[in-house]
């Protein structure tokens, strides 16, 4: 088992409207992170997500794709101190 972290995401770009949160939700799960994404009134999407450095490493990258309607501009990340989360969701 690898090192625990959580990371914080900010997505701008085409990301709300289009099923992001929903997808990242799924894309999360299967990599088995815990945490939450939500919407942000200026457009954007914020997420945290919470595991192993090699599954974040993965939802990173899937990120700056998203579901096939986004189109994602920019992806900020910055690490956190890991907090324990039950699920990923969606608030």
């Amino acid at each position: 088992m690898g090192e625990k972290i959580c990371m914080r995401y900010i997505v701008s770009g085409r990301v709300q409207g289009v099923w992001y949160r929903s997808n990242t939700q799924q894309k999360a799960k299967s990599l088995n992170l815990t945490g939450w994404v939500k919407n942000l009134a200026d457009g954007r999407v914020e997420l945290v997500a919470c595991g192993e450095k090699e599954h974040l490493n993965q939802l990173n990258s899937w990120l700056y794709q998203g579901p096939p309607l986004a189109e994602v501009k920019e992806v900020q990340a910055e690490a956190l101190s890991f907090e324990n989360h039950i699920d990923f969701q969606v608030v």
